[in-house]
């Protein structure tokens, strides 16, 4: 099922999208009793809401140089264990949000990448067990300053820009993150394209390393890397991240000081 968090009537809520519309639900999908989250017997059409990041993270583990074609493109040595670096939850924004181009930036990319959202508090856990800890996977779009990830050596300012986050629309809790066709489109051209059969370091292995080191909490995104194709956006581009069987997360891209309109 595909779940949704959304904007209606200055509400906001979980619900699940089925047949084209949106099923409205009660509570949370990372309550701690599932039985909390419930359809309530209500319709609404998508054009009534605005959909919103389909979760909150506290964190956002990210994984670099987890696809080999993007090492050589960068021409950087793969990593023998999976090289992480974290985003701020204040760089998260939903489908339909502006990336915003910061005011002294030269260069910043689009990176296309499958993220696994995590349901339930997770320590040390083992790799047979990785998915009894998700709840489900979106799309993600892991925006850089590649400028400045290349002068920092390490890429916290690279990463952690607000906006530089998109993520949505949808988590999809009915999917196996092992053969997903992973792409970007740039003003409706597709510009990167990759498949999650690819991944150097698989998400079973990603959970149960990455759990052995900070305790995930629900909500929780851990994007898995990006496939080569990386490339450069500006203001007035809209960026499309498309995963095969979850769906499109559309942001289009504005400077600081001058916001484009939304096609």
């Amino acid at each position: 099922m595909k779940i949704v968090r959304y904007l209606y009537k200055n509400e906001i809520s979980y619900g699940i999208i089925e047949g084209g519309k949106l099923q409205v639900y009660a509570g949370s999908p990372f309550e701690t009793q599932e039985a909390r989250f419930k359809p309530v017997g209500e319709q609404l059409t998508l054009s009534e809401v605005r959909l919103l990041a389909p979760c909150q993270p506290s964190k956002i583990v990210c994984l670099g140089l987890n696809y080999k074609p993007h090492g050589d493109e960068l021409k950087m040595k793969l990593p023998e264990v999976p090289l992480l670096f974290l985003k701020p939850s204040t760089a998260v924004i939903g489908p339909n949000e502006y990336i915003i181009l910061p005011p002294d930036s030269e260069r910043i990319d689009y990176e296309c990448e499958l993220a696994a959202v995590i349901g339930r508090k997770a320590r040390n856990v083992k790799e047979a067990d990785y998915a009894s800890y998700i709840l489900g996977y979106t799309c993600f779009n892991d925006v850089t300053d590649r400028i400045a990830q290349t002068k920092d050596g390490q890429w916290t300012r690279a990463k952690s820009y607000d906006t530089f986050a998109p993520v949505g629309p949808c988590i999809e809790t009915e999917i196996y993150p092992f053969d997903l066709c992973i792409e970007t489109r740039l003003n409706g051209v597709v510009v990167q394209s990759g498949n999650t059969r690819d991944l150097i370091f698989p998400v079973p292995f990603l959970v149960s390393f990455i759990s052995r080191i900070m305790t995930l909490l629900p909500g929780d995104i851990i994007a898995t890397g990006t496939p080569a194709g990386i490339g450069p956006i500006k203001a007035g581009d809209i960026v499309e991240i498309v995963i095969e069987s979850i769906g499109i997360l559309r942001n289009p891209v504005a400077s600081a000081n001058n916001k484009q309109i939304l096609p």
